[in-house]
Parts: structure tokens; sequence; C-alpha cells
């Protein structure tokens, strides 16, 4: 299909209250994928800080790319009646603020289902809308640091290491917001009745770490960091420093690539099954950071070239877009000067169609008055 394909979501009238993180992140995604996502901010006053949400110039807030910005100000009652008309309108609504707030303002989910009763209503917070910690504040870290994920990450004997924003904001709340979202649409499709969304943080965090869970009940995972396989404990999958004081990634976690990595490398072939060992890990990893400080990333990437052999450079923000593979995928899209992610995933029918339409078009789409 053409580059003109309008996406999956084509039709799909979303309205997002103006955020940052988890929120504005799910209304990102589901624009690229089609959806029309009407973003609705605050106006700015003479005077006023404009990098209040977010600290950088407008046009590199790539989580606000394919919507369509609307500024009003929810203290008045003239700007509520007009949300109420795009309420009514809309299939999805995206919150982000604190428990309560969105009631006090008059635009809770009671008053809007009653407008709209098959709307899904959105709502994204670090502690969830019930709890002894739903009123607090925090930001990503809190959030995973109550959900264990962040008490895994990390090197043996070293610090937790926060892995970005990625698992609290993104995954744990914007990802399972779009999720629960696009399921409760499909519910509303069969029964008429929209319903509240309540995604929090914590509770994403925690959902992701399931895996790990399973692990640890079983017996065959340690609290202690850096000492299990997935967690850089395991020799065969950790990264490893080059000569040029860059690093390579390791993950021949099977026997089949542990022992092909370890003729490779011209090591004893006995390495490979004394992996199963976890006492002998500290040594086996001690004479692979060997191995690799001898030459540099390059090097081994090209001498390690191969289909199983299980190998990666680290690369950088920078370098990334210039791999081979994900200019092969086409993981960046180019926008002026910008270099932007593409949308994932990919599908058979075509590539979502990336620009959002005006803000008259759209509403006149929605037959919404224009003012």
């Amino acid at each position: 299909m053409s580059g003109n394909y309008s996406g999956p979501l084509a039709g799909l009238k979303v309205v997002e209250f103006a955020g940052i993180g988890p929120g504005p992140f799910c209304g990102m995604l589901l624009a690229q994928l089609g959806a029309d996502v009407l973003r609705i901010e605050r106006p700015v006053r003479p005077g006023a800080d404009t990098h209040e949400l977010l600290p950088i110039d407008p046009r590199y807030d790539l989580l606000n790319r394919g919507k369509v910005k609307l500024a009003l100000d929810m203290k008045s009652p003239a700007a509520i009646a007009r949300i109420f008309e795009i309420v009514e309108k809309a299939d999805c609504l995206i919150e982000g603020f604190r428990p309560g707030v969105m009631e006090r303002l008059g635009l809770g989910p009671d008053v809007c289902l009653a407008r709209n009763p098959r709307l899904i209503y959105g709502r994204v917070t670090g502690w969830g809308q019930s709890g002894p910690l739903a009123q607090n504040a925090g930001h990503d870290i809190t959030y995973i640091a109550l959900s264990g994920a962040l008490a895994a990450i990390g090197e043996r004997n070293g610090p937790p290491v926060p892995p970005l924003n990625l698992v609290g904001d993104f995954a744990g709340g914007g990802l399972y917001l779009a999720i629960g979202l696009l399921a409760a649409r499909e519910e509303a499709r069969r029964t008429g009745r929209g319903q509240v969304i309540d995604a929090a943080m914590l509770d994403g965090a925690t959902h992701l770490m399931t895996f790990v869970h399973g692990l640890r009940q079983a017996g065959f995972w340690s609290l202690q960091r850096g000492s299990n396989q997935p967690d850089g404990g395991f020799p065969f999958n950790a990264v490893y420093r080059t000569s040029d004081r860059k690093w390579i990634a390791v993950a021949a976690a099977e026997m089949k690539f542990r022992a092909g990595l370890v003729s490779r490398l011209g090591l004893p072939a006995e390495i490979a099954p004394a992996a199963d060992d976890p006492s002998r890990w500290p040594d086996i990893k001690t004479t692979l950071a060997g191995i690799f400080a001898r030459h540099p990333r390059e090097y081994w990437c090209r001498f390690l070239e191969g289909p199983d052999n299980c190998v990666a450079p680290v690369l950088d923000l920078d370098e990334t877009m210039h791999h081979p593979h994900v200019q092969a995928r086409g993981l960046f899209v180019e926008d002026g000067d910008l270099r932007v992610p593409a949308p994932a995933p990919k599908f058979s029918n075509g590539i979502p169609a990336p620009a959002a339409p005006n803000a008259d078009t759209l509403l006149v789409a929605w037959n919404i008055r224009r003012s």
C-alpha cells in the first residue's frame, strides 16, 4: 500500500490533556498509528514560562508530533463548555493529573461518561487512583523502586541503576495505557459502554516483572544484583569493554552459541559448560574481559560477524541511526533536520501517514465548532 495509508487507527478520535511523560507518549503512539489526537493545552500568558512542562524548544518535543494542539483555559466556563463538546465526539480521553484534579475541574469520568457513554476515559499516574500513596508526588525512579524492578538492575555489589525512564514512564505507564484504551474500545464496540482505565506506572512496572517473579519463586533468581542470567551476572550475557573504551554486548546464552563463541575466541572448550556453574562466573567473566580488551569494538564486530555469534556493538544515540540494519529497517524518518524514530510495530498494509491535520481541519472532521 502507498505511503498515504492513514494507519490502523484511522478515525479514532482521542482528546489528550497536556502533560509530560506517559500521557504524551501514549498519545504520540496512537497518532502515529492513525488516530486523530487533539491535545488540549493551557494558553501561554504574557511573561509566563513557556517551558513549564518541558525545558526544550517545542520542535524537539517529539512526543507531541502528529497532534493538533488547542489552547484552552480549563478554569474558564466557556472553555469547559468547549471541552465537553469535544468529549462528546471523542472515542478516548487521556489525562495524567494527580487523582482528583479532573474532578475539581468539573471534567471527571462520571461527568464525561454521562455526556458520552461510549467514552474510554484513560488516566495515567505513578501510584494509581487509589491506595495510600495515590496523592503522593513521584517520578519514574520512585515508581520502579517500589515495583522491585530498580533493585534488580545494576552490577554486583554496586548500586541500583535507573534504566532511564523507560520502565516506569513509557513502558509501565504509556504503553499499558495504550493497551488499556484499545482493549476497552473493543469492548465498547460490542456493548456500547465505555469505562475508566486506571493505568499506574507502579502497576505496569510490577507486571513487567512477571517473568522474574516466576524465576524467584522457583528458586532460580538471586536478590543479589549481577548474579542472574539476564542481569549481566552470567558471563555469556554481559557487556565487555574493548581497547578503544567502547563496549560490546555478548548474548551467547544457549550452549551451542557459547561453544561457538568460545571456539572462535580460541579459548578452552570446557569454558562453555563450566558456565552452568554460577561459582565459575566471576573467573569466566574475567577471562572474557581480558580477551575483548585486546582489540577495538569494530575489530570484534568484524571478527565475530555471523548468524550464530550473538554479539552486537553497544551503540550510542548518534551511532544507532547509522547502523546498516537500523537503516534497512527504516527505524528513523527524516523531517527537515530532525531524525525521528519511526512508529512501531510495522503493518503489512503500509506505513501510516505521519502528518496531522491542522486544528480547523480536525475540528471540522469531528463536527465541532471552531471557537
